[in-house]
């Protein structure tokens, strides 16, 4: 066995069997190479994880977050499975617990409206075309009415935007999925100016090229777009607090979720039968992720859901025994 390598050909061979059931395994390759070098370090030289080397994997690494700990022990936890399902004997360990303390921020109307303010002020000087400026306002209003993530709008195509039906067609999606998300008509009417914005100054919109991209025709990247948004934050006045709390640009989904609860629960449907709608909408992949917006909806809304339930509380009678001797079947 080379002394260099114990696990390299394994994960690239577990790496393309995950991503052979839709996952996107982004960034696990290294992860995992980097556990290798720690196997080896370690004095490890056979195939199979053991016992002490996992002890010593599970510590707490100096700086470490316990959600990066937490992570770090879960994806060499899967790899050991993966081991032990090509016959190899490996120790797998129990995951440590974890509750993110983490809250999303849920904008308000007023915020919303602020935003949308100053996103239409941004102005791309004649010294920068390849600013993506031009292309907040619909991106904003798009990722707010949509719920869609960041990474499925910079990747959507012309053909993926289909303005005479009103509707989204995702694909390469987080859980490995595609879907289709409708458009409201003020979006599409959006997306139609934006469309015209860019007739008007030469950018290709033929079916295979993006349709979010800056007055060059480029792409944006979403570390430049973050900026951006951190930029109308703080000139609609609402405060950040720091990298990993937010307000981000995440939370224009969070925000939708919150939002389409309310609406549902407003107009007399029961949350818990509306989930698993909104969980297929949103493409996640478990009841759980969407489970958690209805805690958000009622902190947000107090005695929506209450009251929702009472409505459903009268649909039952309440029966009440004829005599004594009466016994529950």
């Amino acid at each position: 066995m080379n002394s260099i390598q114990i696990y390299t050909s394994l994960i690239d061979e577990y790496i393309a069997y995950k991503q052979a059931q839709g996952y996107k395994m982004t960034g696990i390759k290294d992860r995992l190479y980097r556990f290798e070098r720690f196997a080896i370090s370690s004095g490890e030289s056979e195939i199979g994880i053991s016992k002490r080397l996992m002890d010593l994997w599970i510590q707490p690494f100096p700086m470490e977050t316990e959600c990066n700990r937490y992570q770090r022990i879960s994806i060499v936890r899967q790899f050991s499975s993966f081991l032990q399902l090509m016959g190899y004997k490996s120790y797998i360990p129990k995951l440590p617990k974890f509750n993110s303390t983490y809250v999303p921020y849920i904008f308000t109307q007023n915020e919303m409206e602020r935003i949308f303010y100053e996103t239409d002020r941004l102005r791309v000087s004649k010294n920068y075309p390849r600013s993506f400026k031009n292309t907040m306002p619909v991106l904003i209003r798009v990722l707010y009415s949509t719920g869609i993530r960041i990474g499925e709008a910079i990747k959507l195509k012309h053909s993926d935007v289909n303005l005479i039906d009103g509707y989204l067609h995702l694909k390469g999606c987080k859980n490995g999925c595609e879907r289709v998300v409708p458009l409201s008509t003020s979006t599409i009417s959006v997306c139609k100016d934006y469309l015209a914005y860019k007739l008007r100054i030469g950018v290709d919109i033929n079916p295979d090229s993006f349709f979010f991209t800056s007055d060059k025709g480029e792409t944006g990247t979403i570390a430049t777009i973050y900026q951006l948004f951190r930029q109308i934050l703080y000139r609609a006045k609402i405060h950040h607090s720091g990298k990993g709390k937010g307000p981000r640009l995440h939370d224009l989904r969070h925000t939708f979720c919150v939002n389409s609860l309310a609406s549902l629960a407003q107009r007399g449907y029961d949350l818990y039968y509306s989930l698993p709608i909104l969980m297929t909408y949103m493409g996640h992949r478990s009841i759980d992720a969407t489970n958690k917006y209805v805690r958000l909806t009622e902190e947000l809304y107090p005695g929506l859901i209450s009251k929702i339930d009472e409505t459903y509380d009268s649909l039952f009678p309440t029966l009440t025994p004829k005599n004594d001797n009466y016994e529950d079947d």
